[in-house]
C-alpha cells in the first residue's frame, strides 16, 4: 500500500481498474481506430459513480475527496486516455468551475444531470487567438436588457460536440476595465438558438473522446447565467486550471503506467539470444528507470492532491505534478516502444495507441512551457516572459 493512501483509497482503485479492464480494454482499439465517441461506455462510466465523484450527495456526487478522483482518472488512462480524458474533462473543467463559482440555483439546476453520464459539460476557453493566453479571447457578450448576447467561437473543447453535451461555459469579452478586456464566463446551454457546434476528427489522439469546435451567434441567455461575477473570467479559468491540472497529471501517470506494465510483460516473454529480453542489463535497466519515475511521478501528484484536500495552497504543486507527470509519460511510452520494437510500431499493439495518446499531455492544461513559468513565477521571477 501507498503511505500516502487510507484503505478506502486502495479499495477505489481495485474497482476502477477492474471495471476498466471489464468495460473497456477489449473496445478501447476498435474506438480508437474507429474515431467513434461510445455514448453507451460514458453511461456505463456514469453509472460506475465517476462523474461528480467528489461533489456533495445532495447534488447527485459521491463526496469523495480529490485523491480518490485522482485515482480513478489515473485507473482509466492505465487502460485508455480516451475515456480518462472524458471522465477528467468532464469532473475538473466541465462540473468544478460550476461547484466552485455557481450559484446554489445554478448548481441545483445543472449539477445532478451532470452527475449520471447522460450528460456532458465542456468549458470553452482555447480560440484561434487564445489558449495559453486568455487575453486573446476574442468572443464577446453584450448584456442587453436582462439577457447576455454572445457572439465568437471556440476551438478544441473536450465533449462539446457529442450527443450527450448538455452545453458549456464559456469565457468571453463583457467590455474593458482599466484599458484592459473584461473576463467573464457565462453558462450557454446547448440548446440556446444560435449555439452549433462541429465534431473535430483525424485526431492523433484521444480518438475516441469528443472534441469539437464551438460558434455562438447571437446567442442569448439570461444574465443570471454569469458564473461568479462580471469581471471574475480570469479567476474562474486560473482556479479551474490548477484543479484541472491534477487530473491532467494523473492522465500522464495511469498512461505511464500501463505502458511500463506492457513494456515489462514484453520484455519477460520476447527472447532474443536464447534468454528474454529483460535479463539484459540494457532493457532491465530501462524497466528500472521507468519504475523509478513512476513512482515519485505518484509521489508527487498524491502530495499536491493532499494539499488540495487539506485546503492549502496547491497551484505551485499542481504545476509540478502536471509538468512532471506529463514529461514521463513522454519518456516512459517512448522506451516501452524501444522495448517492443518493430512489433510496438503496429496499431494492433496497445503500445502504439499509448505513444500516440501521451503527446498532448505536454501541451493541454497548461503546456510544458507554460508550466514552466508558472513555476518560476511560485520562485519569485514575476516578470519573467
Amino acid at each position: 500500500m501507498n503511505p500516502l493512501l487510507t484503505k478506502a483509497h486502495e479499495i477505489l482503485r481495485q474497482q476502477v481498474r477492474e471495471f476498466a479492464e471489464r468495460e473497456i480494454k477489449h473496445v478501447a482499439q476498435h474506438l480508437d481506430e474507429t474515431s467513434t465517441f461510445s455514448p453507451e461506455l460514458t453511461r456505463k462510466m456514469g453509472d460506475f459513480g465517476l462523474f461528480g465523484i467528489n461533489l456533495p450527495e445532495k447534488f447527485g456526487g459521491r463526496n469523495l475527496d480529490t485523491l480518490s478522483y485522482i485515482i480513478a482518472v489515473e485507473e482509466l488512462a492505465r487502460v485508455d486516455s480516451s475515456q480518462a480524458a472524458t471522465v477528467a474533462s468532464h469532473n475538473s473543467l466541465g462540473i468544478g468551475p460550476i461547484f466552485q463559482f455557481g450559484t446554489e440555483k445554478q448548481k441545483e439546476d445543472l449539477l445532478p444531470g451532470l452527475c449520471t453520464g447522460e450528460r456532458l459539460w465542456a468549458f470553452g476557453l482555447t480560440e484561434e487567438t487564445a489558449g495559453s493566453d486568455a487575453r486573446g479571447t476574442k468572443s464577446e457578450a453584450r448584456l442587453e436588457g436582462d439577457q447576455w448576447v454572445i457572439n465568437g467561437s471556440k476551438m478544441f473543447i473536450t465533449n462539446s460536440a457529442s450527443v450527450l453535451s448538455y452545453g458549456s461555459a464559456v469565457q468571453v469579452v463583457t467590455g474593458t476595465r482599466n484599458g484592459e478586456k473584461e473576463l467573464s464566463v457565462i453558462l450557454v446551454p446547448r440548446d440556446t438558438p444560435g449555439y452549433h457546434c462541429e465534431r473535430i476528427s483525424n485526431k492523433m489522439m484521444w480518438r475516441a473522446a469528443d472534441t469539437g469546435r464551438l460558434f455562438f451567434e447571437n446567442c442569448r441567455v439570461p444574465k443570471e447565467n454569469l458564473l461568479g461575477t462580471r469581471g471574475m473570467g480570469a479567476k474562474v479559468m486560473l482556479q479551474t486550471l490548477d484543479s484541472g491540472r491534477l487530473s491532467i497529471a494523473a492522465m500522464g501517470l495511469g498512461l505511464a503506467q500501463g505502458a511500463y506494465e506492457m513494456a515489462l510483460d514484453y520484455a519477460r516473454k520476447r527472447e532474443q539470444f536464447g534468454h528474454p529480453i529483460a535479463k539484459y542489463q540494457s532493457i532491465a535497466f530501462k524497466l528500472a528507470d521507468m519504475d523509478m519515475k513512476i513512482e515519485l511521478a505518484r509521489n508527487t501528484l498524491y502530495k499536491a492532491c493532499r494539499m488540495k484536500d487539506d485546503n492549502l495552497p496547491f497551484g505551485r504543486d499542481a504545476a509540478i505534478a502536471k509538468l512532471y507527470c506529463s514529461e514521463i509519460a513522454r519518456e516512459i511510452a517512448d522506451e516501452a516502444v524501444q522495448i517492443h520494437g518493430a512489433y510496438g510500431l503496429f496499431k494492433e499493439n496497445d503500445i502504439e495507441r499509448f505513444y500516440r495518446d501521451q503527446r498532448i499531455l505536454q501541451i493541454g492544461e497548461g503546456t510544458s512551457e507554460i508550466l514552466r513559468m508558472v513555476i518560476a513565477r511560485y520562485m519569485g521571477l514575476k516578470h519573467l516572459m
